[in-house]
């Protein structure tokens, strides 16, 4: 850790590191292997940042979603091993993020599939997000070995293998409306709308077999509704209302985008369930609360999961957090401004820095304060000290130190791994950026 090079805290008590541990323990969710969710359907978990479901028919076979890349598709293709059967008759996008869509020309290779999706996906651009900050990255795909655990649900995002467009091919079918019933290969299926974590979010239902592949409309963590990368909220709404459809069809089996599958009915139910009330209750909460004039700060304090919904394993905060969340679903329904007129044209960071070092005593008495936060294991206080210092002096080499432990210390005790890899590769870069100089 980098307290052990920049200073000395107090030690640690393990609770302090329980959410740690607890994403260590998600790890085992990627571990490589070739699933039969049931007679004919075959899940490829853990080749590469999402899953690639295999449905074998009548002289071929059908792939839902492709990998992220022609090297991990390539990977797949062997993992299957004689259950993938020549020629490739059809290829579905449950949407597309490139983790799902990077490597159809491997599965593809000369067989001239159809390539089925919902319309949106062609007329959706590409995620607008925020430019980087202080080299602070989500997947934490630069991010030091011994520091980088996972990134919340996937083992790696680009880390080994980049994520590339250089494997996608365009859809040759698409359908609007609600769904679609199409027969491929012998195998009848209904293809379903469900805009949730991507506009053109489409789930797969096989009656006959029970299956249910949702796309990334259910993960076995807290939804990222609101993503730090600098994304416009998912809306919640619209993502309820699909997982009601896909909780109507009550599915034996379902095979999501990441992580291992749900097998059992009422496992399924209960998985299905729990997310829709785990996003229903946060954003119901928070709507109230904004009918009563309280602000983000307020909010992310007072909404909670109920103590049974805190303790499901699929609302675990791997990825999304409830805090962002609500700071998003606030952001989105009611915009930037929380009610305090004070904060209608706030001064500029500087000028703010500059106050606040002065009635503080000065800059080095306000750095000797964050080191005292380090000690006290005041992190998250110490960070927002130096913010001051930084503000006015961006090049001081103490602050950036200081900084850089807060923040380490701040990430190793997440259970989130985007929150993680953020703290992490800012501190990283604070670091670098200073032996530099």
């Amino acid at each position: 850790m980098v307290a052990s090079t920049l200073g000395q805290t107090s030690p640690a008590s393990p609770d302090e590191f329980a959410g740690r541990e607890q994403l260590h323990a998600s790890s085992a969710e990627f571990r490589k292997e070739v699933i039969e969710i049931t007679d004919g359907v075959f899940a490829a978990v853990g080749y590469s940042a999402s899953n690639v479901t295999l449905i074998q028919g009548e002289k071929g076979s059908i792939i839902v979603d492709t990998s992220a890349n022609p090297v991990d598709a390539k990977a797949i293709v062997d993992a299957f091993g004689n259950r993938f059967v020549r020629p490739v008759l059809a290829i579905i996008y449950t949407h597309n993020h490139p983790d799902h869509s990077g490597g159809a020309s491997v599965f593809a290779g000369s067989d001239n599939p159809e390539i089925y999706s919902h319309q949106t996906l062609l007329e959706s651009g590409p995620e607008f997000g925020r430019g980087p900050r202080d080299g602070g990255d989500a997947f934490g795909t630069k991010l030091a070995d011994h520091l980088f655990i996972n990134a919340g649900t996937q083992l790696e995002y680009g880390r080994v293998t980049p994520h590339t467009r250089e494997g996608f091919l365009p859809p040759t079918r698409t359908f609007r409306g609600e769904s679609e019933t199409i027969e491929l290969a012998g195998v009848q299926m209904q293809l379903i709308h469900t805009p949730g974590e991507s506009p053109e979010n489409t789930a797969i239902w096989i009656a006959g077999k029970g299956v249910l592949v949702p796309g990334d409309d259910f993960l076995k963590s807290y939804p990222n509704l609101s993503p730090i990368r600098g994304l416009k909220l998912r809306p919640p709404e619209k993502w309820i209302a699909s997982l009601d459809k896909m909780l109507a069809l009550d599915a034996t089996y379902m095979v999501q985008g990441h992580m291992r599958p749900i097998l059992g009915k009422d496992e399924v139910r209960k998985a299905l369930t729990d997310y829709r009330d785990g996003i229903k209750t946060v954003l119901d909460q928070t709507l109230a609360g904004i009918k009563q004039g309280k602000t983000p700060d307020d909010l992310v304090q007072e909404v909670k999961l109920s103590p049974e919904l805190s303790k499901s394993p699929y609302l675990q905060e791997y990825y999304g957090t409830v805090a962002w969340a609500v700071r998003g679903i606030y952001a989105d329904y009611v915009g930037w401004f929380d009610g305090n007129a004070t904060n209608l044209n706030p001064l500029p960071p500087g000028e703010r820095a500059r106050k606040m070092l002065e009635m503080a005593g000065g800059l080095d008495k306000v750095i000797a304060r964050a080191r005292e936060a380090i000690e006290a294991k005041e992190f998250q206080w110490a960070a927002e000290m130096i913010d001051h210092v930084l503000a006015v002096d961006p090049a001081n080499m103490a602050a950036k130190e200081i900084k850089a432990q807060a923040l380490t210390e701040l990430g190793e005790r997440q259970i989130n791994a985007t929150a993680r890899n953020y703290y992490l590769t800012t501190a990283q870069y604070l670091l670098k950026r200073e032996r530099q100089a």
